[in-house]
């Protein structure tokens, strides 16, 4: 495990969430790796220009640790079961057709697969990808990893799967993400973060999306708890779990829900420290003074100071004033900074509000910069060396 220091560069740490928009040379190329009109020896050559381009630029915003933008990922919750988001390579014991995970601001959904058996294993693990894009690193890179709670939804909501029960089948998923932080960690991350974006969804109750009102939220906790009851105190200063009311085509599945049906069951969770959107909150004091009050002596806070859905970019000096407000609820020596969310979860995005994601792509690392600038500035200003 990396012994990185994630003050000794800006003071307060900072760190992204973990993708960045694929190019859209890429995301053409899953189109025709799909179709089968190119191999997968092309997809991945250009998946691997894509990564070494997000390290280098990353690098370049000034940033003490960066991803690979997951450019090698069908999406932030599937790439450990399919190769593509059309379902290319999809794990044994599953089909298409499963439950929705969520339905978008804009209408949109996205779909989960559907499991047919047991038991659950992955194709690929976080680390997989990880220990191809280390050799174009300078700097620490973190890794994001798929929480078990998200992969909870695929076993359908009422119906048993024959000669799997959801027992056994939890078991196993608890066992994968553990395996899947382990390895990363491995491999040579210096931090690994647990997407948790159904964390918020869960208390939504969308008639159209039956499990969102079915109380999983308890349940959530318990399984991410148990994943990380298999890694130590000193580990788990290091495991992180990010929130975000979703992130996808420039929409979001659950802005709507307040945050304070989430924020005090989510410090629950026996993480070192959380990525808590934020940038995007239209009103943030009531937020930032739930996280004060809920969150434990031993979490750390990074608040979204960035916007990945919207292509106005935040300045080095607003990041800061949002820091600094932040610190009249949180304690200044828990704080640190993040974006909102990915700037694209999910392989195929036509980023809409940005007009394509080659420009969605600049605009992102326009905001990293100011982010990392606007962190060093609330640094100084708060006496944090």
């Amino acid at each position: 495990m990396s012994d990185y220091n994630p003050r000794a560069d800006t003071g307060i740490p900072t760190e992204p969430v973990g993708s960045l928009p694929r190019p859209a040379a890429l995301q053409a190329a899953y189109a025709q790796y799909d179709a089968g009109e190119i191999s997968k020896d092309d997809l991945e050559r250009l998946q691997d220009a894509a990564a070494r381009d997000s390290i280098e630029r990353g690098e370049a915003t000034g940033a003490p640790i960066v991803s690979d933008g997951e450019q090698r990922w069908s999406s932030f919750a599937t790439y450990p079961i399919a190769d593509t988001l059309a379902g290319t390579g999809l794990a044994e014991n599953l089909g298409p057709g499963g439950q929705f995970f969520a339905i978008f601001a804009d209408g949109h959904g996205r779909q989960l697969p559907k499991l047919t058996g047991g038991p659950l294993k992955y194709n690929f693990y976080a680390a997989d990808t990880l220990k191809m894009s280390l050799p174009y690193a300078t700097k620490p890179m973190k890794q994001a990893v798929i929480a078990p709670s998200m992969l909870a939804l695929l076993y359908p909501l009422k119906d048993p799967v024959a000669g799997y029960s959801r027992e056994a089948f939890e078991e196993d998923i608890v066992q994968e993400c553990t395996t899947d932080i382990r390895k990363a960690f491995e491999a040579g991350a210096a931090r690994v973060s647990i997407d948790f974006t159904e964390g918020r969804l869960a208390t939504r109750e969308d008639p159209r999306n039956p499990w969102t009102g079915a109380g999983l939220l308890p349940h959530f906790i318990e399984l991410n708890n148990r994943v990380l009851a298999n890694f130590s105190g000193e580990q788990r200063t290091k495991i992180g779990i990010h929130t975000c009311p979703g992130g996808d085509r420039d929409s979001v599945h659950s802005a709507d829900v307040p945050y304070n049906n989430l924020l005090p069951e989510m410090f629950k969770i026996n993480a070192g420290y959380f990525l808590i959107q934020l940038a995007s909150e239209r009103d943030k004091d009531p937020v930032y003074e739930s996280i004060g009050q809920h969150s434990r002596d031993d979490q750390m806070c990074y608040i979204g100071v960035t916007n990945p859905g919207n292509p106005r970019v935040e300045s080095a000096q607003e990041i800061c004033d949002a820091i600094v407000r932040a610190a009249d609820f949180i304690p200044k020596e828990r704080l640190g900074t993040t974006d909102d969310c990915g700037f694209s979860p999910f392989s195929i995005d036509e980023k809409p509000n940005h007009g394509s994601p080659d420009y969605a792509r600049e605009i992102a690392f326009q905001k990293i910069t100011n982010r990392v600038q606007g962190t060093r500035h609330a640094a100084e200003k708060l006496g944090i060396n």
